[in-house]
């Protein structure tokens, strides 16, 4: 009995993790309310404040749950692509698979947010973002020792360049309705840092795989 009873908090927290997050990546943290997901879920703001005490633990949960994910995508990257230039394009179509599903980064939506955000949310934004400059770093040098990849100057300023630019196409892609307008801004992006230089493409990669609905 306690274990389905557990087993239910959870089930409801998770649903309520959904909702949330998809709120914040379609109208921003600042743009829904407690109110907004109770009535989805037909719960009382109680029910809510039972399993997060506020919107901002709410957010924390959110973040730490989109980082896990992320971070289990970048590792099935790591696990399928051999070299770090098929490691870069399936790194895009994280990116590509978020905006096809009409939702924009969570992180990056929270970012513009990041003035209005409670302290320890601010925290968990900067360390996702640091999280995937340190891996895209580490893809860097491998692919300038492997010879796929030219990177000049310091990989880590190449690295920031690509989350930066990733993440600006997604923005700007967002008012067009128009993901081609991300994925040629991607190519581009991406075939600069070709060893050989090769034409852009409308498409950054296949689909990676990276769903940010799933639970």
């Amino acid at each position: 009995m306690g274990g389905r009873g557990q087993h239910g908090a959870a089930g409801t927290a998770s649903r309520i993790l959904d909702v949330a997050e998809r709120l914040v990546q379609i109208r921003g943290f600042n743009g829904f309310s407690y109110a907004d997901v109770a009535a989805e879920l037909n719960l009382t703001k109680a029910s809510l404040h039972y399993h997060f005490a506020g919107k901002a633990e709410l957010g924390e949960a959110l973040i730490a749950r989109y980082a896990a994910r992320f971070a289990e995508a970048l590792a099935a990257i790591d696990t399928r692509a051999a070299d770090a230039r098929a490691k870069l394009d399936a790194y895009a179509s994280l990116y590509a698979d978020v905006l096809l599903g009409g939702r924009m980064c969570l992180c990056g939506m929270l970012a513009a947010e990041y003035q209005t955000l409670p302290t320890p949310m601010r925290d968990t934004v900067i360390r996702f973002f640091d999280e995937n400059e340190a891996w895209l770093e580490r893809l860097l040098e491998q692919g300038r020792e492997e010879g796929t990849l030219r990177v000049a100057g310091s990989a880590r300023d190449a690295a920031r360049t690509i989350v930066s630019g990733l993440e600006g196409a997604m923005l700007v892609a967002r008012p067009y309705g128009d993901v081609t307008r991300f994925q040629t801004a991607a190519s581009r992006l991406l075939a600069s840092l070709a060893a050989q230089p090769d034409p852009p493409r409308r498409g950054a990669a296949a689909p990676s795989g990276f769903n940010p609905g799933q639970g």
